[in-house]
């Protein structure tokens, strides 16, 4: 017989087994169809779960893609943290975080759907939280790297908020305004805008 203990972890499993599945068919529904066009009842259809399981795992669709966003998000964590040690300064940081931009997020077969999705005004409230604690943890990131290009004396003692607010800015254009551009283009865009954001455009005063 089987112990309730035993019960309870086939019970677990079987709902992370459902959860993937539902992430993993509206992952390929989002690709496919992209944000917008896509419903939760495309998502029951290709699953075969009911809505009502769906929404057992995730709140709304709005909560599933940030689901998969997440998910994203920890993947270019992964390849951040397998690069890094290949920098030998901040500065080829910065020119790394540009590259991997590019590769990673203009390449992700996500990235037309997320466009639609940040782009969607109707949002719930702990959706809109959730993108807030995003962005936060965005600057957070841009911070930690210009703090320590200051501490070892690459970059000026600026304000350090400010500088990672136009890094988040710069990068939230580019990516809009790069999309059509082949891959090596959009590569020499990125890194010609770390060098401006470095070094400016201005000639030294005479």
């Amino acid at each position: 017989m089987e112990s309730k203990g035993a019960a309870l972890n086939k019970k677990q499993l079987q709902s992370e087994q459902t959860k993937r599945r539902v992430a993993d068919a509206a992952r390929a529904l989002f690709v496919n169809k992209g944000y917008k066009a896509t419903s939760i009842e495309d998502i029951s259809e290709a699953t075969g779960s009911s809505k009502g399981n769906i929404y057992y795992h995730f709140k709304s669709k709005e909560g599933l893609f940030l689901y998969l966003l997440d998910e994203w998000e920890q993947e270019w964590e992964v390849k951040w943290q397998e690069n890094v040690s290949h920098y030998k300064t901040v500065t080829d940081k910065l020119y790394g975080f540009a590259k991997q931009m590019v590769l990673d997020d203009l390449n992700h077969p996500l990235s037309k759907a997320a466009s639609e999705f940040f782009n969607h005004d109707e949002k719930p409230g702990d959706v809109e939280e959730r993108i807030i604690e995003m962005v936060q943890g965005h600057l957070k990131f841009n911070q930690d790297l210009l703090q320590q290009g200051i501490d070892n004396g690459e970059f000026k003692a600026e304000n350090i908020e400010c500088l990672a607010i136009i890094l988040e800015s710069l990068v939230i254009g580019l990516s809009h305004m790069s999309r059509q551009l082949k891959l090596q283009n959009a590569i020499q865009l990125y890194q010609q805008a770390i060098k401006i954001y470095l070094y400016g455009i201005a000639n030294p005063p005479h």
